[in-house]
Order: structure tokens, then C-alpha cells, then sequence
């Protein structure tokens, strides 16, 4: 909470001195030696002394110096004595004080026309106050004043001017940043100093990517050799360390089916059948008359069919 300089109070009053002359003159009226002019405290008499007509809610009375200061003066909230008429008068939150009482607590400075804060009661200069409460930037060991621009990261508070990224020494401001141990970098930066490049376009790989064959790629790029379909989450194979879709490398260079002529992959746990320099399907591997499965069972080659059992004895009848 910061404070604001103390200021002069105390009540209006006219400070005067009773002379022994025959006719005394105060404001308008006339007194004279013949009349009684006491202090409405102790009833000594005034002529000769110095004495206050108090206003402000004490009536016109005349009071002595001794009398005015111990009814109507406040005590120093420092040194606990009285603060006398003709004394400066500061005060701060119903606390009052003697001018040269109105001091630091740290270094005894005089607040009197200075700003200052109040920290548990204590008063306390803008210095103190900053060097004792406030955050330290780390960069420069200065203390971070209060309404100043700053930065916080993993504890530790920096001036906005003193957060540099450690390659370009540039201010990082607002602007992202990646940390390493100790060290702070622009995102650019970190990218051309520490990312992996894609093996395709030789770009840094700032977040995410994929890697093949131990080899970092950009999802983008790490694309089919044939179709140039994106690769990453789908089920692909290689061909000489070039990636394919399964369409692609099963147009290229799988062997066909001899009844479908689609490619056998064989991904996908498919199950295929080979005899002689051919193969089928085992969906496929039907006699070529009545279409029954031959899979597992006996079949007969017939120049370019293959017939079960049944169809085989009837074509040779």
C-alpha cells in the first residue's frame, strides 16, 4: 500500500501576547486593566503571556501555551510526545507525528515531502521498500520497481527489456519461447540451433513429425514414393527404403491373383495359395467349374484350370 506525503493539521488559532498597557487591543474589542483576562483552563492570568484563541470547535475561549498543548495537541505516534502548537504537524491513517519524527524504518530518511508505503505499520521509503519486497531480476540483479513491466517464468521474475532469447539476444516480450536448462530461445532461434531437419525438405521440425527408419520427416512430407498420399497413421510398406501405400506398391510390384488378377499383399494377415508360377487368393482358390473352395483339399490341374475331384473325373468321361 503506498502512502501519500503527510500533511500539515491543527486547529485554526491566533497566537498573542497580553501586554501590561493600559488599553490592549484584540481583533475589536478593547480590554483594560480593570478587566479579567484568564485562561478558561487554569484560570492564570494572561497579560504579559502568550496565549491561543482556539476555533474550530473549541469555542473563543483563551487558553496558555501549557493549557492549548496538553487539551488540543496530538501525540507523536513515534516518540509518544506531545506535538506542540508551533510545531509541523504530519499525519498518515490517524497516526500523527512531529515533522522530524516521520522517518524510514530502514534508513531513517525524513518523509516528510517524499513518497513512501506502509508495510505492517512500518514506514518505509519507495528504496526500501523495493529493495526489501520486491522481486530481483535475474539477468541483471536490479530490483524490479513496482508498476514496472515484467516477466515470470519457473519462479524466477526478469525486467521485460532483460528476457533475451540466448542465441539472438533479442527481447522475447510477449512473443512464445522455448526454454532449455537454463537458457531461454526465440522459437526461430531453437529451431536453428537445436530441432532435427526433415530428411525430405531439410526444414527444422519444430513439434510432431515422424520418424522412418530412425530418420525425422515432417508429417507432410513423409508421403507415398508412388501417389504421394500422406503416409503418417496409415499402414504402408518399402521398396528399396522408398515408403508406398499398399495400393501403390501392390500395383507395382505384387504378384496378381490368377482367378481375380487383383495384388496379393499379403498385409493384413491375408492368407494367399502358390503352385507352380501361380498364385490365388485362398478366397480365390475355387475349382474353376463348380467354384467349391480347394483350400485344404485335393484339386487337379487342367492346362490353365484347376478342378476338384468331382469336376475332374467328369471331364474325363
Amino acid at each position: 500500500m503506498s502512502g501519500d506525503t503527510g500533511r500539515e493539521v491543527g486547529f485554526d488559532c491566533q497566537v498573542a501576547k497580553v501586554h501590561s498597557t493600559a488599553d490592549i487591543t484584540s481583533g475589536m474589542e478593547q480590554v483594560t486593566m480593570s478587566d479579567r483576562f484568564d485562561c478558561d483552563n487554569c484560570k492564570e492570568s494572561l497579560y504579559g503571556r502568550k496565549y491561543i484563541q482556539a476555533d474550530g470547535g473549541h469555542g473563543d475561549n483563551p487558553y496558555c501555551i501549557p493549557c492549548y498543548d496538553s487539551l488540543f495537541a496530538n501525540t507523536c505516534d513515534e516518540c509518544k510526545e506531545l506535538i506542540g502548537h508551533d510545531a509541523r504537524e504530519l499525519f498518515y491513517e490517524d497516526r500523527h507525528y512531529h515533522e522530524h519524527c516521520f522517518r524510514c524504518f530502514r534508513c531513517d530518511r525524513s518523509l516528510a515531502d517524499e513518497p513512501f508505503t506502509s508495510q505492517d505499520e512500518a514506514l518505509l521509503c519507495n528504496d526500501c521498500y523495493c529493495n526489501e519486497f520486491s522481486s530481483k531480476c535475474v539477468a541483471c540483479d536490479k530490483t524490479v520497481m513496482p508498476g514496472t513491466r515484467k516477466l515470470e517464468y519457473g519462479g524466477s521474475t526478469w525486467h521485460e527489456g532483460c528476457f533475451i532469447c540466448h542465441s539472438c539476444e533479442q527481447p522475447i516480450g510477449s512473443k512464445s519461447f522455448i526454454p532449455d536448462k537454463d537458457e531461454h530461445y526465440c522459437v526461430s532461434c531453437y529451431e536453428d540451433k537445436f530441432a532435427p531437419r526433415c530428411t525430405r525438405c531439410k526444414k527444422a521440425l519444430a513439434k510432431g513429425g515422424v520418424t522412418y527408419r530412425d530418420e525425422p520427416w515432417h508429417k507432410e512430407c513423409f508421403v507415398c514414393t508412388g501417389c504421394k498420399v500422406q503416409l503418417a497413421g496409415q499402414h504402408f510398406t518399402s521398396r528399396e527404403d522408398n515408403p508406398y501405400c499398399l495400393k501403390c506398391f501392390g500395383s507395382l510390384y505384387s504378384k496378381k491373383c490368377e482367378a481375380c488378377s487383383k495384388p496379393i499383399t499379403g498385409f493384413g494377415g491375408g492368407k494367399y495359395i502358390s503352385f507352380e508360377e501361380r498364385q490365388w487368393h485362398q478366397p480365390c482358390f475355387t475349382c474353376t467349374e463348380c467354384s467349391v473352395s480347394l483350400v485344404g483339399a485335393g484339386f487337379f490341374p487342367n492346362g490353365d484350370q484347376i478342378l476338384c475331384r468331382d469336376c475332374n473325373t467328369n471331364s474325363n468321361l
